[in-house]
């Protein structure tokens, strides 16, 4: 056995069943959560303790152009020292041969850490909390659709057509004969899964016409993001199998609620492992109301990270399953901020403005910023919500230039997260955006050819 493998975990070496790997796939999340790096032969990986990529991966935009920002710094694309977590190691059961995926940490030459790596950003974060003694922990669910293969851009996305060979139906959330529809690609999920070693704590059937939705064990804010980064592949080479998509977009469906990534939160000690939004007495502490706080205060300069395209802010829609402000209650699923029915034990805090289209890492480094910056100012959170949240007022930006704008005046959200990561994001997005809006639009043809 490779001395790499000793350093695996077991659900890896289980998938080799004690035979070898064939190829190793050398991973790492761009902004936009695309899985860039290297594949090579197990032989060769076995013998190096890293390797190079371009810095430029993290200037592309998802269209495939490159921001401004990569010009200002000087294009000439300097590699990144890119070494391996071996804890990630993980197997791509989809393969024809042994391969095994592994998650890189990227570096500078100097042996810095990349400060625009979405998992750097997101361990940058990590460590805010470590010395303030404070021990976070998330648990992220995934909602997506299964959709009709479409090869058409021009073409609207559709539901794609079950195993009794009708097309999947809405407002069929909970129906457990709506997941029976999925059964083959359900299977393939759990199947993938297990041979990765992730954990799923439930699939359900959610509002939308072939929406499911996943639910993770709570844990390490690093770990299930890389659990997403993960989940988002397999789930796609499971549809493949059965001639459908796996789409993780905001708003695939016009008129189907939208996909989110919602999160909950909680924060221990880390010298006695206590839930720190519990008091002795079993109530809610100061940094409860604080950590709550700060997600009132900072989720919405944080929106271009929790909704990263034009496409996203589709759904953000009244009376549809999405938060229009941001709102705090007690188990009340209108409002952007919700305190789930729990034992004081199992207190915990939910952002619900995410979609599952944003980069896992980032979204969840910017939800916990958020409530990092409250419990270290002592912000105070408005009056709980009693309630419909729709009959609130609208607070959220309203679009992309809006979402930036607000993100470029958020300073302490920006020294959170980092300021070279804030500006590389920013011209990711503005590169983004300029793209988006060289493209004429069939509503644009429909209600202007011929009335304008």
């Amino acid at each position: 056995m490779a001395d790499w493998l000793t350093q695996v975990p077991e659900s890896a070496l289980a998938h080799l069943d004690g035979g070898r790997v064939d190829e190793v796939e050398c991973l790492i999340a761009d902004l936009s959560g695309v899985a860039r790096g290297k594949a090579m032969p197990a032989s060769k990986f076995a013998h190096q303790t890293h390797f190079y990529l371009p810095n430029s991966i993290f200037y592309q935009t998802i269209t495939g152009e490159w921001a401004d920002e990569a010009a200002q710094e000087e294009f000439t694309e300097p590699d990144m020292v890119l070494r391996p977590d071996y804890s990630t190691a993980s197997a791509a059961p989809w393969t024809a041969d042994t391969t095994l995926q592994v998650i890189h940490d990227a570096f500078d030459k100097a042996g810095e850490p990349v400060p625009y790596a979405p998992r750097n950003v997101l361990r940058r974060v990590m460590k805010l909390y470590e010395e303030k003694g404070w021990k976070p922990v998330v648990a992220p669910e995934m909602e997506f659709y299964l959709v009709a293969r479409n090869i058409d851009p021009a073409k609207s996305i559709e539901a794609m057509v079950g195993r009794s060979g009708r097309p999947a139906a809405a407002r069929q959330a909970y129906s457990i004969s709506a997941v029976d529809e999925f059964g083959p690609v359900i299977d393939d999920i759990y199947d993938f899964a297990e041979e990765q070693g992730l954990e799923i704590d439930g699939i359900t059937q959610e509002g939308g016409a072939g929406q499911l939705e996943i639910n993770l064990r709570h844990g390490n804010p690093i770990k299930l993001a890389d659990e997403i980064f993960y989940f988002k592949r397999l789930i796609r080479e499971a549809a493949l199998r059965h001639n459908c998509f796996a789409t993780f977009m905001a708003k695939p469906i016009e008129g189907e609620p939208g996909s989110a990534m919602h999160i909950h939160h909680s924060v221990l000690s880390t010298s006695t492992g206590k839930n720190l939004f519990v008091a002795e007495d079993g109530g809610e502490t100061d940094l409860f109301r604080h950590f709550i706080g700060g997600l009132q205060t900072y989720l919405s300069p944080a929106t271009c990270v929790f909704a990263p395209y034009v496409n996203s802010f589709r759904r953000f829609v009244k009376d549809n399953a999405a938060p229009i402000n941001l709102e705090w209650g007690r188990d009340n699923r209108t409002t952007a901020i919700r305190v789930p029915v729990a034992s004081p034990e199992a207190r915990r805090i939910e952002n619900r403005l995410p979609g599952m289209d944003c980069n896992p890492y980032l979204g969840i480094a910017a939800s916990l910023a958020c409530g990092y910056i409250g419990m270290v100012k002592e912000v105070e959170p408005k009056p709980e919500y009693i309630g419909d949240a729709y009959h609130a007022e609208e607070e959220l930006p309203r679009g992309v230039y809006a979402a930036l704008e607000e993100f470029a005046a958020a300073q302490p959200l920006r020294e959170v997260l980092g300021e070279h990561f804030c500006r590389v994001y920013e011209a990711v997005k503005l590169s983004e955006y300029d793209d988006f809006l060289r493209v004429i639009s069939p509503w644009e043809r429909e209600h202007l050819l011929l009335s304008v």
